[in-house]
């Protein structure tokens, strides 16, 4: 039997470094990987266009599909560098203290309203903080991966790098993920928060994720075996990489493992209006995917 080809989007992490490297292969499935060089560039791509038969794909953007009927589901393998949000709220310490009470009034920006980065972030400062995010002026640099939503009535756009804009004094706060420069001028707006990020997931017993894979739904009614062999795949390219005993594990895979960052980020997304209700964990997989 011949391997059936898939168009794929996936990044370059240590947990798919041998899998993108061709360092594993299947007789079942062969991959044609997209050459974007970072995979968010790609997930409008990924929910307008249908472009792919197995992608990356932020989990906010996941859960906005499926409130808009896109043929994806979900697999409970998490991709990408796993990693906490508090730090990613940031200010410019040139320009003087800013704390969690101040907050409100301030223009944050941000790169998208539904991003996953930024869903996590206001979350915790409405859970954990006491913030009213509706007393933020939110700035966005571009628009969401889905089409169909747009940004919320008041939010502000401004095409600049949230950065260029924070360090010239026209911000007050950043929410910044992957892209957050080593900057001495830039200072976390949450007290201590790498301490307060492990006692949080300590506490509600998780590791905030942001990119999981999504499958085709026709590939998963066509070929349930080649789905299992994907998600086997990528758990042998996660081992290859597999951390130190003492290194906790940010990319954990299987819906037990991440239920309840799933159950978390649901609840934020719609607490912030991003989805219409509040969805199980289990209806973002299908028969196929629920099993992995």
């Amino acid at each position: 039997m011949e391997a059936l080809r898939l168009s794929t989007l996936l990044g370059d992490y240590p947990n798919t470094l041998a899998l993108k490297r061709g360092e594993l292969v299947s007789p079942r499935v062969a991959f044609d990987f997209d050459p974007v060089k970072t995979a968010n560039r790609a997930f409008k791509r990924v929910v307008r266009d249908g472009a792919f038969d197995v992608a990356e794909l932020a989990l906010v953007t996941f859960l906005q599909a499926k409130a808009y009927d896109k043929p994806l589901v979900l697999m409970p393998a998490v991709v990408g560098a796993g990693r906490f949000q508090h730090h990613c709220l940031v200010y410019n310490a040139e320009r003087g203290k800013l704390g969690v009470a101040d907050l409100a009034g301030k223009r944050i920006g941000i790169r998208a309203y539904a991003q996953t980065t930024v869903t996590w972030v206001r979350g915790i400062l409405a859970e954990e903080y006491g913030v009213d995010l509706s007393r933020i002026q939110w700035v966005t640099a571009e628009d969401g991966h889905l089409a169909e939503y747009p940004d919320p009535q008041g939010v502000i756009r401004d095409e600049r790098r949230a950065v260029d804009l924070l360090l010239a004094g026209e911000l007050d706060a950043a929410i910044i993920g992957t892209d957050l420069p080593d900057d001495p001028r830039l200072a976390p707006v949450l007290p201590d928060p790498h301490e307060a990020a492990a006692a949080w997931g300590a506490r509600l017993g998780l590791t905030p994720i942001n990119h999981m894979m999504a499958i085709n739904r026709s590939l998963c009614e066509q070929h349930p075996e080649v789905v299992r062999e994907i998600y086997r795949l990528l758990q042998e390219s996660k081992q290859r990489a597999a951390p130190g005993a003492n290194t906790p594990d940010l990319t954990p895979f299987g819906i037990d493992a991440n239920r309840r960052a799933l159950e978390t980020i649901i609840r934020y997304s719609h607490q912030q209006g991003l989805i219409p209700r509040c969805y199980a964990v289990d209806e973002l997989f299908d028969d196929v995917t629920r099993y992995l």
